[in-house]
């Protein structure tokens, strides 16, 4: 509604009012909120006095003066060794390092590790959209890019959980991460998970994200294999808010690495602005504070880029360029990056792929912390930047641009298997430790399901229940392991032990750590980055390229044939060469080589049989007749059309590739003329044709009757049916041959 002195907006700003990027809150900037990405007028000096191997002064600020987070850095986060040298580098120096494919990452490393936040803050605000792919390009951890998902359900439904970790793991997930919408569940969520990620892939690293203490003890028990949200801040003031200090998360980092349990810690713009602590700082400098604190206290990554605070950062100007500065950041530092796109940053499709396009085209060591493998409403962590409605999207993107994105089509059927041993495996295990009974009902269910609104509401207390019994009775993996043993689930059962003795081997605790379907660990260790300028770096090799392009929307002129010849019918056959008519009231239809050979039906789906049917009656109902002639010398719809007209006693002809293609011809026009013409043959109806049948009759009697038009249509046509035409027009072409005769045919 208007005010009463306001105009009501002209209907093209009424449109864009109503686009769904309109939907997103866009702040203004202000550094007294800290709602401000790269710079901030408060932002310190960089600037670091070390006497006797001590640091006495750091950013502006004395060693007196030191806040928790500084002290925490400036004891443990910093290489003295090369601080005086990284320190004394000008800002722009070392950003061009970052970039420069010539610089080795090692070199980067080795100078960033002897930078205060405040120095390396400003190295990365300078580099441009760009650049940053190219720093990110060269400085991640690991060679081989991966991908995260996030695996829940508002039900915490143990067999849905199951079916869908199963199936996340089969697209290529290598980390899989579930929470709850009931803390209390959280033991049979990881149960489940966990069994279902065994039955989709050995070596898949599963989380539970819930409170510290609960989580940490489920790591103890062996139900996870890693974690991610010891979180941390970028002011002292948030720290203290939630009980916590910098000695207190590295103590909780130590404990989960001291029982083989991969770890990271998780920060990211916004925090600060969203609980009211920023102290007008920028978002990339607190940032900057935070990730430095991850490097002090020997976690192996940092799961940044936003996060829950995603959208703060990308309301403000420049936000989506300073989230991924956040995750070059973590590069820099040496360490693991889960770069974001875990939080929904915007409505609009657009913003959402363009936050993510760079990471995606520059490769992370995870390109998102939490892919939502499952549906928008399904995501007890809230809607994702990608979420499962965008799966087929993201495989097309890998595709398009030739990059690995962590992902790989699922065949439907594998899925489908999986989901069921997923789901059988979680029951005989319930049923195994007296967890939960389910029926076979529920079983068909939760394979089946596309989401938890697919599933009959179950006992509601079912799933404590059972939660509280795994934790009661001291359950823990190793147990999880003979229950499937004893149940007839073997390969999952070496899977989970083979995922404990990692642990006991700790080589997932070597920075940036995977396991391959075989077992191998990559990482900064064994599969560094080695990108060094064109030609270096990681490459898909062939059979992960094949893997990439082989989405299942493809498809082959042998693909299209087949789906053709399903259709062949013996309807329209030859009736010898065709003769120059003489009826006045003759109208002859000219048809493509393929039409009654190779090619069936329409793009629309008609059978061209049914379509030549159509524009007979409509011909019959102006009082013409009509031949049937095939072209055989060519594929130009324009050449049949005019051949046909020439052919035909009252001069008008129609052409009609087999695609469905069609128009009217008049034997006096330029080939690349006529009367009337239907271009979108994807869109086409039974009705279209006949009333082209009976405007060519109306033509053909010398009138002039308003001419029939393509149906209007949103869909992308060429982006829908172009590669489809590409194969069908092969298949036509293969059945011309120069100078053919023209051949009459009888329906």
């Amino acid at each position: 509604m208007t005010g009463p002195h306001e105009e009501r907006p002209v209907g093209r700003v009424r449109f864009m009012d109503a686009q769904r990027v309109n939907l997103d809150g866009f702040a203004v900037e202000n550094p007294e909120l800290g709602l401000v990405a790269l710079a901030s007028p408060y932002d310190p000096e960089p600037g670091l006095v070390v006497e006797d191997g001590v640091v006495v002064e750091m950013d502006g600020v004395r060693a007196d003066e030191f806040d928790s987070v500084d002290a925490f850095i400036a004891a443990h986060g910093l290489d003295l060794a090369v601080a005086a040298e990284a320190m004394a580098l000008p800002d722009v120096a070392l950003a061009r390092m970052m970039v420069d494919p010539g610089v080795p990452r090692a070199e980067v490393v080795r100078l960033c590790a002897g930078t205060t936040p405040a120095k390396l803050a400003r190295v990365l605000a300078l580099l441009r959209p760009a650049e940053l792919v190219m720093a990110m390009t060269k400085l991640r951890a690991r060679r081989t890019p991966s991908n995260q998902a996030h695996v829940t359900n508002r039900l915490d439904d143990p067999l849905l959980l199951a079916a869908d970790a199963a199936t996340a793991a089969a697209f290529g997930f290598r980390e899989l991460e579930t929470t709850v919408p009931v803390l209390a569940d959280a033991p049979s969520n990881a149960v489940a998970v966990s069994i279902g990620a065994a039955v989709g892939s050995p070596g898949v690293l599963v989380q539970c994200s819930v409170e510290e203490a609960l989580e940490l003890e489920l790591g103890l028990r062996g139900f996870v294999s890693y974690a991610e949200t010891v979180s941390l801040y970028g002011t002292e003031q948030v720290f203290t808010d939630g009980d916590d200090t910098p000695w207190s998360k590295a103590f909780l980092t130590g404990a989960y690495a001291s029982r083989g349990i991969k770890m990271r810690v998780s920060s990211g713009a916004g925090a600060e602005v969203l609980m009211g602590g920023a102290e007008r700082r920028s978002m990339l400098y607190l940032e900057s504070r935070c990730v430095s604190l991850a490097r002090a206290m020997g976690a192996q990554g940092v799961q940044n880029g936003g996060i829950d605070g995603a959208s703060v950062a990308g309301a403000v100007p420049r936000g989506v360029r300073e989230l991924m500065a956040e995750n070059v950041m973590v590069m820099a530092r040496n360490l693991e990056s889960c770069s974001g796109n875990d939080a929904l940053m915007s409505e609009s499709d657009v913003r959402r792929t363009s936050r993510t396009l760079p990471i995606f085209l520059a490769g992370s060591d995870f390109v998102c912390s939490g892919f939502g493998s499952i549906q928008r409403y399904d995501n007890m962590f809230g809607p994702s930047n990608w979420n499962a409605e965008d799966v087929d999207d993201y495989l097309a993107m890998q595709r398009d641009w030739g990059v690995d994105g962590g992902l790989r089509t699922a065949d439907p059927a594998d899925i489908a298997a999986l989901r069921e041993r997923a789901a059988q495996a979680v029951r005989a295990v319930y049923e195994w430790f007296g967890l939960a009974d389910f029926t076979d009902e529920q079983v068909a269910a939760a394979v089946d399901a596309a989401g938890s609104k697919d599933l009959a509401p179950g006992d509601p207390v079912a799933v404590t229940h059972a939660a509280r019994t795994i934790r009661e009775t001291g359950l823990t993996m190793a147990d999880v392991v003979t229950a499937l043993y004893e149940t007839g689930f073997e390969p999952e059962a070496e899977r989970l032990l083979d995922m404990l003795k990692v642990r006991v081997a700790g080589d997932c605790l070597q920075t940036a750590a995977i396991l391959t379907p075989d077992m191998r660990v990559l990482s900064l260790v064994t599969d560094p980055n080695d990108y060094s300028g064109p030609g270096t770096g990681y490459e898909p090799s062939p059979e992960r390229q094949a893997e990439i392009d082989a989405i299942r929307q493809q498809r082959s002129v042998e693909d299209l044939r087949r789906e053709q010849a399903a259709h062949a019918r013996d309807a329209l056959r030859p009736a010898g060469p065709a003769a120059q008519g003489g009826d006045p009231r003759e109208v002859v239809i000219g048809v493509s080589p393929a039409t009654g050979r190779d090619i069936w039906v329409t793009l629309s789906g008609l059978p061209v049989v049914d379509v030549l049917r159509e524009l007979l009656a409509g011909l019959e109902e102006e009082g013409c007749t009509a031949r049937i002639v095939r072209f055989a010398d060519t594929i130009d719809l324009g050449m049949i059309g005019l051949s046909a007209a020439r052919l035909a006693g009252s001069g008008i002809g129609i052409g009609l590739q087999a695609k469905g293609t069609a128009l009217i011809h008049r034997r006096d026009l330029a080939p690349l003329a006529n009367l009337e013409l239907y271009s979108i043959a994807p869109v086409l109806s039974a009705a279209d044709y006949r009333l082209m049948g009976v405007n060519a009759g109306r033509h053909a009697k010398g009138g002039a009757p308003e001419p029939a038009r393509n149906p209007y249509t949103d869909e992308a046509i060429e982006a829908r049916y172009h590669t489809k035409v590409v194969s069908l027009v092969a298949i036509e072409r293969a059945h011309c041959r120069p100078g053919a005769l023209p051949e009459e045919l009888v329906l």
